[in-house]
């Protein structure tokens, strides 16, 4: 069977990468995204889930917190859509963990790189095929990196295509971009032909024990459901928002038209074409009734 679990879903992810029971998985994880330079090899998770986080049915996305033993600080979460103004969240996230490590008359040179790691079911950089980016504050001319203390890195995971030969995978990014994207509808027995690696054993092992144990099963339908209300919340408002960008733009269309008629008869040669249709739509009503009042003026 299945194990029927959605990694992607935040309860479980964190429930992945935020437990302190499975420290092994979050140092997987963060030395595959950075490459493990330095190695990571131990890590705290600051904030561990509680059930309280749960008692608000409100949408919001649980992140996971930690810091290693180099004192590096990161940020960890998920998203399934692009909330409007993704990448500069991200940047505010990595920035304030970055900030809240001085206290006061503390030197900058006590700071340690905080770095912000999103796992994103959606594209924002299409034009390139990169699965993993990672963002810093660098020179574009010159190449030149001011400093690695301010980090954020994409997992686009649409971008992912998996291997056509169907064997062992090696990539550490790729083992988790497949396991992110197939957990749910493989069982652990074919999850791990693919991903050997114990660490996958113990992920597998996690989303079927959210399966098997009722209280975290209700959460995790929880969350889905919030989840999935958010979004059909979400594509209303586009909806609606379409629509309502319809009926302006016949609207607008039909007071372009008026104002035009109106300025051929008067043969003015201003405004032009282009700047109508610039227009919003209380000045073309106002300059529908300038116009007017000139030809009535005109006999």
């Amino acid at each position: 069977m299945a194990i029927g679990i959605d990694p992607l879903v935040d309860f479980a992810c964190k429930q992945l990468l935020g437990n302190p029971e499975h420290p092994a998985i979050t140092l997987h994880f963060l030395n595959a995204v950075l490459g493990g330079s330095p190695q990571i090899i131990d890590v705290e998770i600051l904030n561990p889930i509680v059930e309280k986080e749960f008692e608000d049915d409100k949408y919001a996305i649980l992140d996971v917190r930690a810091r290693d033993a180099h004192g590096h600080r990161f940020n960890i979460e998920i998203q399934r859509t692009l909330p409007t103004a993704l990448r500069e969240r991200l940047t505010y996230y990595a920035a304030t963990q970055l900030v809240e490590q001085l206290g006061a008359g503390e030197g900058y040179e006590l700071l340690r790189p905080s770095i912000g790691i999103c796992i994103l079911d959606a594209v924002i950089f299409g034009r390139v095929k990169d699965l993993h980016l990672d963002f810093r504050l660098i020179n574009g001319k010159h190449g030149l990196t001011l400093t690695d203390h301010l980090q954020v890195h994409l997992l686009e995971l649409p971008k992912y295509l998996p291997s056509s030969h169907n064997g062992t995978i090696t990539d550490p990014i790729e083992q988790w971009c497949y396991f992110f994207t197939r957990a749910k509808t493989l069982t652990a027995e074919e999850l791990l032909e693919h991903l050997p690696d114990p660490v996958f054993s113990e992920s597998a092992g996690v989303l079927e024990m959210i399966s098997r144990d009722p209280e975290q099963r209700i959460l995790y339908e929880a969350r889905l459901k919030a989840e999935r209300d958010a979004r059909a919340k979400l594509d209303f408002a586009r909806q609606e928002g379409r629509q309502e960008g319809r009926e302006e733009g016949r609207q607008q269309g039909e007071a372009v038209g008026k104002v035009k008629v109106l300025r051929d008869l008067l043969d003015e040669t201003s405004p032009t074409d282009d700047e109508l249709q610039a227009y919003p739509l209380d000045q073309l009503a106002s300059l529908e009734c300038e116009f007017q009042r000139r030809l009535r003026k005109r006999g």
